[in-house]
């Protein structure tokens, strides 16, 4: 029996001559890409309202929200989609491309039970990572409940949790509280359906 070959690892422009050719998306890091695959619709209706939550109240701001087709780099060199982020003022780019963007003031990810340790550990890390970051948002698809961690002075993260439909959460970084019963419009906790991944 043979030993296994080593995949090569990609470089960071190799990572980018493909991502910016496929018709998928992909997270890079140290080396490797990793597909995303899509999410269940419970996963994409909670980020939908959020985004449109985050929209209307953000017009006319200098800080914008952005959907998960926003390519974020890490300064541990993670190149990820968040579900949400919200940028104030000018975007920060990767390289000459502008496709790839390091200043997200607030990210937010959509919890699901095959990213939640991922979610909450080793991309928290490398969120973390990035010096404009001021917020780190999860959102629970079990039950309206929303998470925040925002960044002290000191460098440290103070966490808030929100959960109920009558509750809703404030964004210090961005001026804004969103009502959780616009987050969770229409979503129904007691469907089965498949588990998103994303």
């Amino acid at each position: 029996m043979g030993l296994p070959k080593r995949v090569p690892s990609l470089t960071v422009s190799e990572y980018l001559r493909i991502e910016r050719a496929a018709t998928f998306r992909s997270e890079f890091f140290r080396g490797e890409m990793f597909a995303m695959a899509g999410g269940s619709p419970k996963h994409s209706l909670i980020k939908m309202n959020l985004s449109g939550s985050l929209w209307s109240r953000l017009r006319g701001k200098p800080c914008a929200p952005y959907d998960s087709d926003l390519r974020i780099r890490c300064r541990t060199g993670l190149y990820t989609y968040p579900d949400t982020s919200v940028i104030c003022g000018e975007l920060e780019f990767d390289d000459e491309q502008k496709d790839t963007v390091l200043n997200p003031t607030l990210i937010v990810e959509v919890l699901s039970k095959t990213t939640e340790a991922y979610d909450r550990g080793k991309k928290f890390d490398n969120y973390s990572t990035i010096p404009a970051l001021r917020e780190y948002v999860l959102v629970s698809q079990d039950e309206p409940m929303m998470q925040r961690f925002l960044r002290n002075d000191d460098g440290t993260w103070t966490l808030t949790s929100v959960s109920g439909m009558d509750r809703s959460l404030k964004l210090l970084s961005i001026d804004v509280e969103i009502p959780l019963a616009e987050v969770f419009d229409r979503v129904d906790f007691t469907a089965d359906e498949p588990e998103s991944i994303s």
